[in-house]
């Protein structure tokens, strides 16, 4: 199963095959924005594969990421 991560970007290139940088959990990740045309510094997108998949805004983003940390606590939990 893949799973799509809500992350930050940080910066993003000129060109058809526009490629960036994005936060995830405090780690510099580069992506390619060619699917999301309209992204900006700043916002937050969904990645997958090294693709920027969509656009959230700041109050999907922060609830998917707080999904996440909830799932993550539960599993250590279960798995000790």
């Amino acid at each position: 199963m893949c799973t799509a991560v809500p992350v930050k970007i940080l910066d993003i290139g000129d060109g058809p095959m526009p490629m960036g940088h994005v936060s995830h959990n405090g780690r510099v990740v580069s992506c390619c924005f060619a699917y999301v045309p309209e992204a900006q510094v700043g916002d937050y997108v969904v990645i997958q594969n090294g693709f920027a998949i969509d656009l959230l805004d700041e109050e999907s983003a922060a609830a998917s990421l707080a999904a996440f940390a909830e799932v993550t606590a539960v599993d250590t939990v279960s798995s000790t």
